[in-house]
C-alpha cells in the first residue's frame, strides 16, 4: 500500500503525516508513506486543498487534519 501525505510542508501537513504514521502502526499495516510536496503532482491527482491523503493513487482527503481513527477506517477499507 502506498499513502502520500499532499502539502506544501505546513504545521498541517505535519500533523497529517504523524497521523498516518500513527494510524499505520496502530493497524500494523505495511505502507509506503511518502511526502508529496509538488504542486504539479498535486494538480495532477485533482487536489484543491491541501493538506490531502493519497491511498493508492485515490485522494481520500483533502483540505482537513483527519484524526487516527479516520485513517485507520480509510486505510482498512483501502486493502
Amino acid at each position: 500500500m502506498k499513502i502520500q501525505v499532499a502539502g506544501p510542508g505546513c504545521a498541517r501537513c505535519v500533523a497529517v503525516e504523524k497521523n498516518v504514521m500513527e494510524a499505520v502502526t496502530e493497524l500494523g499495516v505495511d505502507a509506503d508513506v511518502s511526502k508529496l510536496k509538488d504542486m504539479k503532482e498535486f494538480a495532477k491527482l485533482g487536489i484543491m486543498f491541501t493538506p490531502a491523503v493519497v491511498i493508492d493513487g485515490k485522494v481520500v482527503v483533502a483540505g482537513k487534519i483527519p484524526t487516527v481513527d479516520e485513517l485507520k477506517k480509510l486505510i482498512s477499507e483501502a486493502q
